[in-house]
């Protein structure tokens, strides 16, 4: 009798899975070789942007007056809560939060809406919300022009050269909108709800943050109920409303002044920490979005 051996195939071995340092090594290599990429990416984003409304990008100088004139007259007139130069006091705090609300939105979307591309063609997908938040800036500097206009021609006793001071404040938020906003577009590619909920999430944010009144108002409660106040003195919006008002604003009665930057340089060592945290989801993430799309 002949015996016949069947020869069993040898598994193919697992690739070794990546440590944290090679991932980061490999999303910072990705962004930092293409530059170009994400480059014409943010200029499409914000044709696209240009293209879609009647108004394009002057968009950007309207709507952050539209909502300046509803607060004013929700807190002013139907609330009757006086606040000096009110006006100028909730648009440092609507320009900022816009320009994060915005990123959000667009890098949300920045990976799921590109499910066709992603399937076709290799390529880092980090790029994607890279580019989606950092076509925000642009747009933040379109909403310097009815600020720059409110200052000029209502308020030229707050026009400071602190308002420079506009700028690291504005470094720390980008640091915490990248991290924030690599979460949400790897998120969203298995969760198609995050779009629905962060609608709701990012009103209740601002809602829970010093937008429409100021820090000092909450006295009460610091008093009352330390543990909660420190638990809202944890919201980075917290921090960053604070320091944009102080330049941009000031006091009730005096002009800007420099804000405290101790907080600002514990918000951006948190914020890189986050951003290493949420740079490694994204890539542990990433091999499965064309599987998922």
């Amino acid at each position: 009798m002949q015996t016949q051996t069947t020869a069993v195939a040898p598994s193919r071995p697992r690739a070794p899975q990546r440590g944290p340092v090679v991932l980061l090594r490999e999303a910072a290599s990705e962004i930092s070789q293409r530059r170009q990429l994400i480059k014409y990416l943010v200029q499409a984003d914000l044709k696209k942007k240009g293209a879609d409304s009647l108004l394009g990008n002057i968009w950007w100088v309207v709507d952050p007056l539209l909502q300046m004139m509803v607060y004013v007259v929700l807190v002013s007139v139907i609330l009757a809560r006086p606040q000096p130069d009110y006006p100028l006091f909730i648009f440092s705090a609507i320009l900022p939060w816009k320009w994060f609300t915005s990123s959000v939105g667009d890098a949300i979307t920045a990976v799921s809406g590109q499910d066709k591309l992603i399937k076709q063609i290799k390529f880092p997908k980090i790029v994607l919300p890279t580019a989606s938040t950092l076509a925000g800036i642009a747009n933040f500097a379109f909403g310097f022009i009815p600020l720059m206009a409110l200052l000029l021609l209502f308020y030229r006793d707050r026009i400071s050269i602190l308002l420079l001071l506009v700028i690291p404040i504005g470094i720390v938020q980008l640091v915490f909108t990248m991290a924030f906003g690599y979460l949400v577009s790897a998120t969203n590619v298995f969760y198609r709800d995050v779009a629905n909920v962060s609608r709701h999430a990012l009103r209740m944010w601002f809602y829970l943050s010093p937008g429409l009144y100021a820090a000092s108002s909450l006295d009460t409660i610091a008093k009352t109920h330390p543990t909660i106040m420190k638990l809202m003195e944890l919201n980075p919006f917290f921090t960053l409303f604070e320091s944009y008002r102080a330049v941009i604003y000031g006091g009730d009665t005096s002009g800007p002044f420099v804000p405290n930057f101790i907080p600002l340089l514990i918000l951006l060592g948190a914020s890189l920490l986050f951003l290493l945290v949420t740079t490694l989801v994204f890539k542990r993430a990433e091999t499965s979005f064309a599987k998922v799309l």
